[in-house]
């Protein structure tokens, strides 16, 4: 029966692709009735305003740029048009020579920032773009090009379409950080800043948070090409052309905020940066990661910076955040204490990126009437605030930390599990990798309710081909489900792959050339490589560990060079090469298109874990190198019978032995022992619960040889504990514990049994990583087991990446 699984599953995919291809090709540009606006003129009354005029700038630049036809504008009667673009403030209807459908003087604009969006057919084309203030026009503006199909030549628009809203939260934005240490931004023009920060406006962001030269990075950069003030200065003047906000994540990085001198060093360099921008709206300064102030340091230095930004931007504000590392109780009491006494300078408090308390309970703590900023990172895959959920340890040890990482599902679940306590976000991104989440979760902050399709569709529809809108959107929906379960099994992958390549083999060139069509096809086929080298990686092991097996036969050193002989073959007989030879091909393009850097050698990347995934791409998915590692033991071995022991203890490595326990806590199936668990979208960032860590050190020889067990870890953050039970022991078994402790730097931990018995006092983990301890006999006596770790105060939680739970005189 199994001979023929492989046949049947090929051939559903194979339907799937043939009914995706016919789609492609039967397509006809549309379901609803379109209205044509190919030859438009764009109407907008006299004296309309600078932001309102730049939007009608933009309005007819992205024309242009997809049909090459750029329509006139004009304050008076049009002559002889056979379709007008209506674009003003509710209140400036008045001043019109044109009319438009007479109840629109009257429509209620649910709030500040709203817009009214009409487009009518009848007696001619007509689109209305009503906003209730300056910044409602340029949004306005953005909701009509999103829903337009511009395509060479040809300007369409639903004809009959009626949209009037409003944004829930008053805070929409993402930040935009010229340094180093992004995966694209630093290569990027003052032009490609601005494009970037108009297709966020035309979602709805009205903020951007810049960086300033100094932060816990480089300088400068080899792909830098202005140097980092000069692009704070130029994006300072393109978001003020634009209405929009300009905030700055200003750091605490020095070394000294106490003495007269080091203030005044501070205080100069700040100084200088706020001169010499147009505009700066607030500062968001972290209490840590990085700058680790006590309260009563960091709160006297913001009065002075409070002054010094005043000088140039009175009616600016300051926000912070409890963002120390190892917070400790009195840490936070401090902190909170001096934000309701309510400086003057404050503007409020950002829940972001490691941060103890929960947001819930800091809207609790914190004086109703200060608002809470969320800082949430939607840039990053582990080791992070929001984890992705349920991913392969594949994807972990090849993706790593900033991969193209369209997560649209997760972004809007994580989104309105916590939008209730903020007035908004302000996204932490490291660079082009998280772009589709940008545009979910800013979507989000406008209307919860909106659907992430919504949103892909019109992102798709605007950004790469209207023509190819659902089929793009759905894509991008499909690559979230790649990285749903375990891999191996994941046949969703495989969909994927071929419903890209339909596209990709259907669309016209210049939607192949589109640096997001290509982020999405590399997705897409680094995804199928990795799948195809783990089921490939799986089974060479096991043929490796028969091989083994037959070392009584065969003899230790015929077995473990065989061993090793079948394990060399993922090196030199390697699966879909021609995966990873587009991948390779993408890379390049996109590192010239914009700037992407997915190497560290090739295209510049800061770091193996700062968006140079391609640098993984062949990461070792099986236990190869620790396996070799244990063969060059065994070959310095003096005696037939030690070796046949050593590759004994390789095949039992995981036995705990009759009536014994085994789990690898980094995986799926272990996580039913776990306790304290809390539902993933009530708890995301897993600040009540544990989630599934992945931690090894790229590019660190010492790691290099370790069993991919100890690369994923069940893992809590700060106080959190870590609750594992067992039960049907024996009653009367003594049993012991063998735990591996790796992980994430090294961790302070203590054991306990039900709560009542010590295991273990506080140790410090990781060296070394494999301990044993005697569980007490009282607490296994009932046939139950409750193991908890716990940290100190202020430390950064436990992690586990194994348990042995043996009989003791089976050990």
């Amino acid at each position: 029966m199994a001979d023929n699984l492989f046949p049947r599953r090929a051939a559903g995919v194979l339907a799937v692709t043939l009914l995706f291809c016919f789609s492609l090709a039967a397509r006809a540009g549309g379901t609803g009735r379109m209205a044509d606006f190919s030859q438009c003129v764009i109407v907008v009354p006299p004296g309309a305003g600078r932001v309102e005029q730049k939007a009608v700038t933009v309005l007819q630049e992205e024309i242009e740029k997809r049909t090459g036809i750029r329509p006139a504008r004009t304050s008076g009667q049009p002559k002889d048009c056979k379709a007008l673009i209506v674009v003003c403030l509710q209140s400036q209807l008045d001043r019109l020579d044109v009319s438009v459908p007479s109840d629109l003087k009257g429509i209620r604009i649910p709030g500040s920032e709203g817009f009214c969006l009409r487009v009518t057919s009848e007696p001619r084309p007509t689109a209305v773009v009503l906003g209730k203030d300056r910044r409602g026009v340029l949004f306005g503006v953005g909701r009509l090009l999103r829903k337009m199909h511009l395509g060479k030549g040809s300007i369409l628009a639903p004809a009959e379409l009626t949209i009037v809203t409003a944004p829930k939260y008053g805070l929409r934005g993402h930040q935009l950080g010229y340094r180093p240490k992004t995966n694209a931004y630093d290569a990027w023009s003052v032009a490609q800043y601005e494009q970037y920060i108009r297709e966020l406006a035309l979602f709805g962001t009205n903020s951007i948070e810049l960086i300033p030269p100094r932060s816990d990075d480089d300088r400068t950069s080899r792909h830098m090409k202005v140097n980092a003030l000069e692009m704070m200065i130029r994006s300072s003047e393109i978001l003020d052309s634009y209405g929009l906000d300009v905030w700055i994540w200003y750091p605490n990085v020095g070394d000294d905020y106490v003495s007269d001198e080091g203030i005044k060093r501070e205080l100069d360099e700040r100084q200088e940066v706020f001169r010499k921008l147009k505009r700066i709206d607030a500062l968001l300064i972290p209490g840590g990661d990085p700058g680790h102030l006590h309260p009563d340091v960091f709160f006297p230095w913001m009065d002075k910076v409070a002054v010094v930004l005043a000088k140039y931007h009175p009616k600016a504000k300051i926000w912070i955040s409890p963002q120390a590392m190892n917070p400790t109780r009195e840490w936070l009491a401090s902190f909170y204490k001096y934000v309701n006494a309510r400086p003057d300078w404050l503007g409020g408090v950002v829940f972001a990126p490691w941060i103890k308390t929960p947001i819930a309970d800091m809207r609790r703590i914190v004086d109703n009437d200060i608002k809470i900023r969320r800082y949430p990172d939607i840039t990053h895959n582990v080791a992070c605030q929001y984890p992705v959920k349920d991913w392969d340890l594949a994807f972990a040890l090849t993706c790593h930390r900033e991969c193209f990482n369209p997560r649209p599902m997760a972004m809007k679940t994580i989104h309105n599990a916590f939008d209730e306590y903020a007035c908004g976000s302000l996204t932490y991104s490291e660079g082009i990798n998280d772009d589709i989440n940008k545009f979910i979760w800013g979507d989000q902050d406008w209307d919860p309710t909106t659907e992430v399709i919504e949103t892909l569709r019109d992102y798709c529809r605007l950004f790469i081909s209207a023509d190819f809108a659902d089929e793009l959107a759905q894509g991008f929906m499909a690559q979230e489900r790649n990285w749903q379960g375990p891999l191996a099994g994941n046949e969703q992958v495989d969909v994927t792959l071929l419903q890209w390549q339909a596209l990709e083999n259907h669309v016209p060139q210049e939607v192949k050339n589109n640096y997001r069509f290509q982020m999405g096809l590399l997705r897409a086929y680094y995804d199928a490589y990795i799948r195809r080298r783990l089921i490939r990686e799986t089974a060479l092991e096991m043929s490796a560990m028969d091989a083994l097996r037959a070392a009584p036969a065969t003899g230790a050193m015929k077995a473990i060079d065989k061993a090793s002989s079948i394990l060399r073959k993922a090196q030199t007989e390697p699966v879909a090469v021609d995966y990873k030879a587009k991948c390779e091909k993408l890379a390049d393009s996109l590192f010239e298109l914009i700037g992407a850097q997915l190497t560290v050698e090739k295209h510049g990347a800061k770091h193996r874990t700062r968006g140079a995934f391609m640098d993984g791409i062949d990461e070792p998915l099986n236990n190869a190198a620790w396996l070799n590692s244990e063969f060059a033991r065994i070959r310095s071995t003096d005696t037939e019978a030690a070796r046949l022991a050593a590759i004994d203890a390789i095949l039992n490595r995981t036995n705990p032995g009759p009536g014994g326990f085994y789990d690898n806590m980094g995986s799926a199936e272990s996580l039913g022992r776990i306790l304290n668990t809390v539902p993933w979208a009530e708890d995301p960032g897993t600040l009540r619960s544990p989630r599934i860590a992945f931690y090894y050190r790229v590019n660190r020889e010492e790691d290099a040889d370790i069993p991919l067990a100890w690369k994923n870890q069940a893992c809590t953050i700060y106080e959190t504990p870590l609750r594992v039970s067992y039960d049907n022991l024996d009653p009367d078994a003594q049993y012991v514990l063998r735990v591996a402790y790796t992980g994430r730097r090294g961790k302070t931990v203590q054991l306990a049994a039900n709560d009542a018995y010590k295991v273990h006092d506080m140790i410090e983990t990781r060296n070394p990583p494999v301990r044993e301890f005697d569980i007490p006999h009282e607490a296994t006596k009932d046939g139950h087991l409750v193991l908890t770790w716990t940290c100190g105060e202020g430390r950064r939680g436990s992690q586990v990446s194994e348990l042995w739970l043996m009989r003791k005189n089976h050990k």
